[in-house]
């Protein structure tokens, strides 16, 4: 089966919803920044400070080849997976990718306390900073099949918005309500 990718700027959900997804299609999960960190036994930040974001592209690019060629799972992708063509390209081969937004207000609001965002670490004003990287990635994030506005919902609401998505395409067999007797 089709991996299902989630996409999206920083923020939006894509962890918290991978999570809950994969839990609810009884799916494998795998986070590209988790597995960067696995792989190279850095925190994201630390790869950032260290080496430089050239550097962390380069190990996204080769984290996203080795997911991409896996099934069955539900991918949440770092913030920027998008802007290297070749990354879109190998998961949308063997995937579905969904986007997740949000205003940049209820981003700032969801990240500004976190200090792990490298690309928010700058000085000036942070609501500032993400409405000009979201400008800059709009066409990007575009790739996406489905979007999610996450703004207003729960983590819940995004997951079952997703999958009646993949259910009405035929992406998924039907999926149990949760609750609902057997």
């Amino acid at each position: 089966m089709k991996n299902i990718v989630l996409i999206g700027f920083m923020g939006t959900g894509k962890s918290a919803v991978g999570r809950r997804l994969a839990a609810r299609l009884g799916r494998e999960f795998v986070d590209t920044d988790e597995e960067i960190e696995r792989v190279t036994g850095k925190t994201i930040a630390q790869i950032f400070a260290r080496d430089g974001e050239i550097r962390f592209r380069s190990e996204e690019a080769l984290v996203v080849k080795k997911i991409a060629a896996r099934e069955n799972l539900v991918v949440a992708t770092g913030g920027g997976v998008v802007l290297n063509p070749e990354n879109v390209r190998a998961l949308q081969k063997n995937g579905v990718l969904i986007g997740l937004t949000a205003a940049p207000e209820i981003i700032c609001r969801r990240v500004k306390r976190k200090r792990n965002r490298p690309l928010l670490n700058v000085p000036g004003d942070v609501l500032e900073r993400i409405k000009t990287l979201l400008a800059g990635r709009a066409e990007a994030y575009a790739v996406a099949e489905f979007t999610v506005d996450t703004g207003g919902l729960t983590v819940d609401g995004v997951v079952e918005r997703i999958v009646a998505y993949l259910e009405e395409r035929g992406l998924i067999p039907p999926v149990p309500v949760r609750g609902a007797d057997k």
